[in-house]
């Protein structure tokens, strides 16, 4: 069998979320299509947040892979079903395959757990050769009635010696306003509800300086998500790769992952500054000391207050992650930490769902505990409560987090955001000539307006597209409990 021609597929996630503003293909896929191009593939990429499969193409191809999260894995398994039906053979990957490779198997012929780059090559050599993939590490499949689970592979060391992610397989990539970049893998910190750690591991692996600068200049974006899970864990490195920017003239307009402890490295976020960072996203997750500590956080409150005073004053916006429904959590907690949010002026939010995701210490917990109201896996987004909260409701906790969004993203907040109190200080840099303060400042304040105008139609949409959803995971706590479902212990096993 002859493998020429492989179609690569990224699900949409399901229905309308609140934070899909910016189109941002993951960079698994054109990875993997840089490595089958070397080797002499025919390689399309579909996004289908970008636009849809064309099936007939699908149909045509020696090779289906469907790379997918938690909450994209119901339609991966309904594009694998459809391709296997026309008689394609298909291999799924991915943080949720990885852990449930039992269940993905229901739907695919062979199931990549973890990193995939190797394993997929190796695939492919042992389809072309008519061997079976006995000898594959990372890789699932069937042999007969026996499902066979080859030995975990280990982690990429070198990242260096991966291709440059190939986005112009991506089918409409022209539609892209951000490019994508990854420097690294792997986070050294350990957050309970997190899937990272356990995909890529606590080591931190990151690629030179040098090949991060190729890749920049190969890009040649006028703006640029670091896709990293961390982007500031090694300081140093970091530190380098901005001076490497701004010597070399590559300073695009960019954004990245960070924690609040960047906020300790003035060094750092002046070169973040100079070299043209203009938005952080920060992973606060709470301002409760004791739900800190239940996530494992390694923060404490009065350390995220000092960070976004710090970050707001290097001229650099703030986007602020919180995950709410731990067990110390309340309904006087999400509302707590809008106000948080609002007084101490973070640009925009994202009050997220605790949810217990396949593979984390949060799945296996909840799941003893009995606690899951659903195994609808499109639901497991973050914006939908999919489990039973210890000191409210589901219903009380998925109401609260719309109504905490909609404060935020009012449009009185909208309007505050143009007149608030230090207007004064943009005019009194502008008018002694402080030039770059007062057009950081300005972009700050226009950037942050738009961002909270636009999160107020988001909402309304989100809203729109979930009026029964309440209803619904009320009537699931109430009844219709979908527990009764066999668990799906595979993810013990093989995690």
């Amino acid at each position: 069998m002859r493998i020429r021609k492989v179609t690569l597929i990224e699900p949409k996630p399901p229905g309308y979320h609140v934070y899909n503003r910016v189109i941002l293909p993951r960079l698994g896929l054109p990875t993997l299509g840089a490595l089958l191009k070397r080797r002499g593939c025919d390689v399309t990429i579909y996004c289908q947040d970008l636009g849809g499969v064309d099936y007939d193409d699908m149909r045509r191809s020696d090779l289906v892979g469907i790379s997918t999260t938690t909450s994209t894995a119901p339609e991966a398994y309904r594009l694998a079903d459809k391709a296997r039906s026309a008689g394609v053979p298909v291999v799924l990957g991915g943080s949720h395959t990885t852990f449930l490779p039992e269940e993905a198997l229901r739907h695919a012929d062979y199931c990549v757990r973890g990193e995939g780059e190797e394993t997929l090559i190796e695939l492919v050599d042992a389809l072309e050769s008519g061997a079976e993939p006995v000898g594959i590490n990372g890789l699932s499949y069937r042999r007969g009635e026996e499902i066979v689970h080859n030995p975990a592979r280990g982690l990429i060391r070198d990242l260096d010696s991966l291709p440059f992610p190939d986005l112009s397989m991506i089918r409409q990539n022209e539609r892209m306003t951000i490019k994508p970049i990854s420097t690294s893998r792997g986070c050294p910190f350990d957050c309970n509800f997190c899937s990272v750690t356990r995909m890529f591991g606590r080591g931190y692996r990151f690629r030179s300086v040098d090949n991060v600068m190729d890749e920049l200049k190969q890009l040649n974006a006028q703006k640029v998500f670091f896709y990293d899970d961390n982007f500031t864990v090694n300081r140093a490195h970091t530190k380098e790769l901005l001076e490497s920017m701004l010597s070399s003239g590559v300073t695009p307009l960019w954004t990245a992952q960070v924690r609040a402890d960047v906020a300790k490295d003035r060094e750092l976020l002046n070169l973040m500054r100079k070299s043209n960072c203009y938005f952080v996203y920060i992973g606060f997750e709470s301002i409760d000391p004791a739900t800190l500590q239940e996530y494992n956080k390694r923060q404490n409150v009065e350390q995220i207050v000092e960070a976004i005073r710090v970050i707001r004053e290097h001229g650099i916006m703030i986007h602020g992650m919180f995950v709410l429904g731990a067990d110390n959590d309340t309904t006087r907690t999400i509302r707590d930490t809008v106000k948080f949010a609002l007084k101490h002026r973070i640009d925009t939010v994202q009050l997220m769902s605790l949810t217990p995701l396949p593979g984390t210490p949060y799945f296996k917990k909840m799941e003893d505990e009995d606690r899951l109201l659903t195994r609808d896996w499109s639901l497991y987004d973050g914006h939908h409560v999919v489990y039973r909260p210890k000191n409210m409701s589901a219903y009380e906790m998925q109401k609260e987090m719309v109504l905490a969004i909609k404060k935020f993203y009012s449009p009185y907040q909208c309007i505050k955001m143009l007149i608030r109190p230090d207007f004064l200080t943009f005019l009194a840099n502008l008018l002694v000539g402080r030039w770059r303060q007062a057009k950081a400042h300005a972009r700050m304040r226009v950037y942050g307006w738009f961002y909270r105008a636009y999160g107020h139609l988001l909402v309304k949409r989100f809203e729109a597209a979930n009026r029964d959803f309440a209803d619904k995971i009320k009537s699931i706590a109430e009844g219709a409990r979908e527990l009764a479902k066999p668990k799906l212990s595979d993810a013990k096993r093989l995690d």
